[in-house]
């Protein structure tokens, strides 16, 4: 095959070849291939042009190859075995046995909500599967989650459009939190006793809660007496102090059940936030990211 280029190769054209090679007749040919003589004779003619060579000869009892059809016959009929072998492939995840690290971004209010729950359900379907988490506002998501480096994202994640597949896990709204037997304890909470009241505010911009907080500090004018970072120190404050804190309800719930607070409505009309789940279009099909954000969304969703 010297001096032919490979862009002047048709891939079907080997096909009929390897074809008439088994068959020795281009009409019993033409219907393994469900294609028409006339189809698998004008195939054969372009591909004697392109080696030039005959490729086969007529006998009486068929279609003999030449030396040179038979010369290529093995090396082809490898080829493309594995083409169709490469092109077939799927990868495949077996849960039971994986020992893969999956990286998942949230928020930390999100690894209190989230990771215990999910754990244990990989303790019982996936024991060897690792999880870890960062932050999704401390790395640049869109190109971690393209190159691979984060496999799933969770939360309200609006600059996570183009290029990228989502699912609602739930919708929920804002809870006062504060310390059994608070001032504010057995009575309903109203706009006055919120605006009234010490508060505590965790600094989280750029998520879904951080947008919430801009939405009270637009509605009243709050009596802030500590600012911290991140949710870890949140409860140990609350319970040692009057201070009142502004939560997603679903962390509200478990912080109060875990840290003997209580949890009210909140007495603004603040919008839902939605947390999604979100995972990038390059690796809809792959069978591990797959397998996981099944599991979340089973796990989670409402």
């Amino acid at each position: 095959m010297r001096g032919i280029e490979l862009k002047d190769l048709d891939l079907n054209l080997l096909v009929v070849f390897l074809q008439l090679l088994r068959d020795g007749r281009v009409t019993t040919a033409a219907e393994a291939l469900e294609l028409s003589q006339p189809g698998v004779s004008s195939a054969l003619n372009r591909l004697r042009r392109i080696l030039g060579d005959d490729l086969f000869y007529r006998t009486g009892s068929g279609m003999r190859p030449t030396p040179y059809a038979e010369e290529l016959a093995a090396p082809i009929a490898e080829a493309l075995a594995l083409i169709a072998s490469t092109v077939n492939q799927r990868s495949t995840f077996d849960p039971l046995t994986s020992s893969r690290s999956f990286v998942i971004a949230m928020t930390d209010v999100g690894e209190i909500f989230f990771l215990p729950s999910l754990m244990r359900t990989l303790s019982k379907f996936a024991p060897n599967v690792r999880i870890s988490t960062v932050r999704n506002s401390r790395v640049n998501l869109k190109e971690e989650m393209e190159d691979g480096k984060v496999d799933l994202a969770i939360g309200l994640l609006p600059d996570l459009k183009s290029d990228f597949y989502q699912r609602r896990l739930f919708q929920q709204g804002y809870s006062c939190v504060f310390r059994g037997g608070h001032p504010l304890d057995g009575a309903p909470v109203g706009v006055e006793d919120f605006v009234a009241a010490e508060h505590v505010v965790v600094v989280s911009a750029g998520t879904g809660h951080g947008k919430t907080d801009e939405t009270i500090e637009r509605a009243v004018q709050r009596n802030v007496r500590m600012r911290i970072p991140h949710f870890v120190a949140l409860p140990y404050i609350l319970s040692e102090t009057n201070l009142i804190a502004s939560l997603p309800e679903k962390i509200a719930t478990r912080l109060a059940s875990s840290f003997s607070l209580r949890s009210v409505p909140h007495p603004l009309d603040l919008p839902q936030i939605q947390i999604n789940l979100f995972w990038h279009a390059k690796f809809h099909h792959e069978a591990g990211n797959q397998w996981l954000r099944t599991l979340i969304f089973e796990t989670f969703s409402e």
